[in-house]
């Protein structure tokens, strides 16, 4: 028998999975394949919806954070994998999102914009949070004889 040892952790843990995946792996290319979607205007959709994105990720951090304490499961060592998409969230939300907001908003100005790796870092970013938390997410069952 598997139980769960932290349900709500769970829950959210794997949600979170979900909406990077159909966000960061899916939405984000899929929007400049539709009828009449030009790049400023893909752009624009992208700026909304990765600024929607990394705020609830932020709701699912904190609820995590939240239930690992209340349940004094804070300091076990499966939860590296959860502590290393809580830094790439940081440094998304300090560092990366705005560059790359600052970039978008630049060519939806028709400003010329140099070539950047800051997409390839996002994606990095993104597959090692998924990663990670589908590691952490799955360290919560419990296999019980």
């Amino acid at each position: 028998m598997t139980i769960v040892r932290i349900p709500v952790t769970v829950v959210c843990t794997f949600v979170w999975i979900g909406f990077v995946c159909a966000i960061s792996f899916m939405e984000a290319w899929l929007k400049f394949r539709a009828p009449g979607i030009t790049v400023p205007l893909g752009l624009g959709i992208g700026r909304l919806v990765f600024g929607a994105l990394n705020k609830v990720e932020w709701i699912f951090a904190i609820a995590v954070l939240f239930n690992l304490f209340i349940h004094k499961e804070i300091k076990r060592l499966n939860n590296i994998f959860f502590f290393i998409p809580v830094l790439l969230l940081v440094m998304q939300t300090v560092w990366l999102l705005p560059e790359l907001d600052t970039r978008a908003q630049l060519h939806i100005d028709g400003a010329d914009v140099p070539p950047s790796n800051l997409h390839f870092w996002f994606v990095g970013f993104e597959v090692v949070k998924t990663i990670s938390l589908f590691i952490f997410g799955i360290s919560l069952f419990k296999t019980k004889q």
